[in-house]
This record gives structure tokens, sequence and C-alpha cells, in this order.
């Protein structure tokens, strides 16, 4: 998917038109559009609220918290049971099924529940210890004093990038390959970001 000069996803030459009739309905809101992911995604200070975007069968408006639309008129889908926790598709597949009012009331609900605070937050990662890792830090000070100074987040991302490992030959590999890049002070996954 592209994004076109109008800043709409879009799959081939498809639902172009489509799209930019669903993007005149959001203009009638407080809605600001930004460019993110390679398509235009719709903010309300900051916050993202809705997404567009078109694919081989449908075109769709995405409500990034949409699990907290009341849905009366059951138009939204969990594109990924399972996984997605609060993102919700309206799917179209003809410019006939667009309801100007009925896509503009979701969108001012969707408004509504950000200025009220309505979000999921993400589920608390349970603490990893790696008896390995702690192993090799108590007979390294300065590998224990460098793997201090990374964040929380990119400590936890060691940890479990040694104790995925079902071997204990591979977490102790895993942990050869991490050592220099903890007195580095390079982050596990540094070079993505």
């Amino acid at each position: 998917m592209e994004p076109t000069s109008n800043s709409v996803w879009k799959h081939s030459n498809k639902w172009e038109e489509e799209l930019l009739l669903l993007k005149s309905i959001i203009d009638k809101t407080e809605l600001i559009e930004t460019t993110k992911w390679g398509g235009p995604v719709f903010v309300y200070e900051k916050k993202n609220i809705i997404g567009l975007g078109g694919f081989k069968d449908y075109f769709a408006i995405w409500f990034f918290n949409g699990v907290f639309l009341k849905d009366d008129k059951k138009k939204l889908i969990n594109a990924q049971e399972d996984k997605t926790k609060s993102l919700r598709q309206w799917r179209f597949t003809s410019k006939e099924e667009v309801n100007e009012k009925e896509v503009l009331d979701y969108i001012l609900e969707a408004i509504e529940n950000e200025k009220q605070g309505k979000i999921i937050k993400p589920a608390k990662k349970e603490a990893i210890i790696s008896e390995l890792l702690e192993k090799e830090m108590s007979q390294n000070p300065a590998l224990a004093e460098a793997f201090q100074k990374f964040s929380p987040y990119k400590q936890y991302e060691f940890l479990e990038y040694i104790e995925t490992a079902k071997q204990e030959k591979t977490k102790l590999s895993r942990i050869e390959k991490i050592i220099p890049m903890i007195l580095e002070n390079v982050g596990l996954n540094d070079k993505y970001r």
C-alpha cells in the first residue's frame, strides 16, 4: 500500500474516491490529519483517534480506541481477535455503504471518548529474572554497572531475550552475545529504533 499524493492509503488504484469521501466527513470534525505508518491518521490533541485505508477487498476507517464505542449499528469488527485489544475497523465495499451521518456519529463519539480519557492501559509485564546473567554480573562488576544504566524497558528486553531460550546452552550463547552490547551501552533492539 502506497500513500497517494492526497495522503490516503490505498491498494493499487482502488478506493481513492471512496477514501476521499470518508476524509471529507472527517474534515467536518475537530480532528487534525497527520501521516503515520505511511498513511493518514487523524488526531485530537496528538492522540490517535482514527485512520483510513484501502485494501484489496475493502476500504476502512479504524478507531484506535473503538472498543469503547457503543456500536449501536453493529458496524465495527476486531480485525485480529485475541491480539487487538482496542482497535476496531468499519469496513466498506462500496461508496453507497457510507452513511455520512452514521460515520460522523461514530467519529464524534470517538472524540468524546478521548476527551474523557477512555483508553486501555497496557498490561504490566511480569518481571523476568535471569540467574545466569546475574551470575555473570556478580563476576563482572563493570557489566552489572553498565546494565543498571539501561532503562527498565531495555533491561527487560535483554532478560526476555535470554530467558525465552529453552536450553541452557542457548541462554549462555545469548549472554555471550549481549555482554559486549551491554558494555558498549547498546540496547538489544537499538538498531531497529
